[in-house]
């Protein structure tokens, strides 16, 4: 475990990032380095937070697809449960566990060694993850079946029929991404973030327009299925869906191939050459291992919900449909800021700097909690006129649109927790710690499966209806992962602060007290218009879907800028110091 000792003050060492342009100073220090070239944190999770938000619009876009000509049933759920499969592994030995244990190993090659020595770690660590992959995929592959009645037992015969040819054909999926995961590490550790960050919008692209056209063409040229919508659909229906899997594995190629002339570029060439024994990889696999569990407690999670709730026919669409919609924040600014200081404090860890280690990351947090909290106080008040808009279209009727509701503020309820984990995990791996995290990420699997069938349970006598006969169930699902979120959050918070002795809990506390204040004051502004305009205006047409979501919004979002200003809260003043100087220049 790396030991990082305080550091002095000096001209180029920042006190504290809560001044505009402390997180420039850093920026200047580490683009100075020879070896990397960093930007700062805020700057570089701008960069990012715009690729993802192209990405996770056409994510939805890509869902919207999904709920017209599939709705939330037998056809959707089959394809849910396939696709989780190899998204969980992905998450587990790729994007999340990989990425994180390699920037840290490749940095300090690049500090503490050669600049050949780090691109030969680069090449050593995608032939070894190619060959691993294989393997697995290969094992997915054969033992599909299997893997379909673990997760999703109370699927009948003929969805768990469906569902494991899904999965067949989408398990490699794991292969293309865990190359991409890598290309991303490599591109970041050198400064480059708009590319890599593009990726998953490429992904969306790809696979809609292969899905779609794949799906006309193996359909017949169009599917229709019962109006039952959990009756076993016709032929072309299951080869439509079929077709929406073949064009999201030729997605996921894409991630990995668009990112290959920049990796050119920066001075990465491939070598056939592959060693287990290598030093580096050895120091990458010893964090990955621990780090599998810690990062991807989250998604684990997710499977373990698929399970609880395999027998509520359409509540893996409702649940996805939610979990996507909630996925959007998180990946616009949790995802876009840890992204962006995985590099940055990997290179502080590595130069023993606490301080300027401990200033980013709480500066880090604050900017998670100013996106977060008030995006998830919007999700919470304005759900069902945000799904009603979004989805409800063609299958997706006001059934599934309330269930989908109900199911996002459950999930929301936790989305700040989902969001700074993305920031905190990252931050053990760069100190070369990956144990706490998989501890903390252990115990929070055992809690969510209690919390899961506890919740479900009790909410499941709620809300029953002939369309619904398990009431909210699917609601105790969301809610259970989101308090395991929340105590993953505050778990890796307490022992970071051990670690680094303190961690501005001053700050961060009165911070996240402003903003919370500030998102209260929006919530109630944006669910009393949105009840007047309901009330005025009704749900029966395109214009008055759009008017009741985007009103309340645009009211909420300018009374939760006026009362952060008034609260004098430092991180929301930052931004618009950095717009100012921008203007200026």
């Amino acid at each position: 475990m790396s030991e990082i000792t305080e550091d002095q003050p000096t001209a180029e060492s920042p006190e504290s990032l809560a001044e505009p342009d402390a997180a420039d100073d850093i920026a200047d220090e580490a683009e100075a380095a020879p070896t990397t070239k960093q930007t700062s944190v805020a700057r570089s999770a701008g960069i990012v937070s715009i690729a993802v938000m192209f990405s996770r619009v056409l994510g939805l876009i890509r869902e919207q697809i999904f709920a017209f000509y599939f709705g939330a049933g037998f056809l959707y759920d089959a394809y849910v449960v396939a696709f989780r499969i190899p998204n969980v592994l992905r998450d587990l030995f790729a994007e999340g566990a990989l990425s994180a244990a390699f920037v840290k190993v490749f940095t300090d090659y690049q500090i503490n060694k050669s600049e050949k020595e780090a691109w030969h770690l680069a090449g050593l660590v995608i032939n070894a993850l190619a060959v691993v992959m294989s393997v697995i995929c290969i094992v997915g592959v054969i033992f599909s079946r299997q893997f379909v009645d673990l997760v999703a037992d109370g699927f009948s015969p003929e969805k768990a029929a469906l569902a494991t040819t899904l999965t067949q054909i989408m398990f490699p999926f794991i292969l293309l991404v865990a190359l991409a995961a890598v290309a991303m590490g490599v591109l970041n550790t050198k400064g480059v973030f708009g590319i890599p960050a593009s990726a998953s919008t490429v992904f969306n692209i790809v696979s809609i327009i292969f899905g779609l056209g794949l799906a006309y063409w193996l359909s017949g040229g169009g599917w229709f299925s019962s109006a039952d919508k959990d009756a076993v659909p016709g032929a072309a229906a299951q080869w439509a869906i079929i077709g929406m899997a073949i064009g999201t594995l030729i997605g996921g190629a894409s991630q990995f191939l668009m990112q290959i002339p920049s990796l050119y570029k920066v001075g990465f060439r491939f070598l056939p050459t592959l060693s287990f024994a290598d030093e580096g990889l050895k120091r990458v696999m010893a964090l990955m291992t621990p780090a599998i569990l810690g990062t991807s407690a989250v998604q684990i999670n997710v499977l373990i919900n698929t399970y609880f709730v395999s027998g509520i026919d359409g509540a893996q669409g409702w649940l996805s449909y939610s979990f996507r919609l909630m996925q959007f924040p998180i990946g616009l600014f949790g995802v876009a800021i840890g992204t962006a200081a995985i590099p940055v404090l990997s290179r502080l860890a590595s130069e023993g700097r606490t301080k300027d280690f401990r200033n980013t990351l709480s500066h880090s947090m604050n900017l998670v909690f100013l996106m977060t909290i008030p995006a998830a106080c919007g999700l919470i008040v304005l759900g069902e006129p945000i799904v009603r808009l979004i989805y409800e279209h063609g299958k997706f009727d006001s059934t599934a649109t309330s269930m989908t509701a109900l199911a996002l503020a459950g999930y929301s309820v936790g989305l700040a927790g989902y969001a700074a984990i993305k920031v905190l995990s990252p931050a053990f791996y760069a100190m070369n710690d990956a144990k706490t995290p998989m501890i903390i990420g252990v115990a929070s699997i055992g809690v969510n499966a209690l919390g899961s069938y506890f919740f479900r349970e009790w909410l499941s006598h709620y809300g029953v209806t002939p369309a619904t006969p398990h009431g909210y169930g699917h609601v105790g699902v969301a809610l259970a992962t989101s308090c395991v979120a929340l105590i993953n959050f505050v778990a890796l918070i307490w022992f970071m602060r051990r670690k680094i002795r303190r961690l501005n809990g001053r700050t961060i506390a009165a911070s996240f007290l402003r903003i919370s204040a500030a998102a209260a004051v929006m919530s109630a502004v944006c669910y009393s218009s949105y009840y007047l305009l309901h009330m005025r205006f009704g749900s029966t047409s395109l214009l008055h879907h759009l008017i009741e979501a985007f009103i309340p919004i645009f009211l909420g979002g300018i009374v939760f800028i006026l009362a952060a200003r008034l609260l004098k809260i430092a991180e929301l003043e930052q931004a618009f110091a950095a717009v100012r100087k921008k203007l200026g220049k």
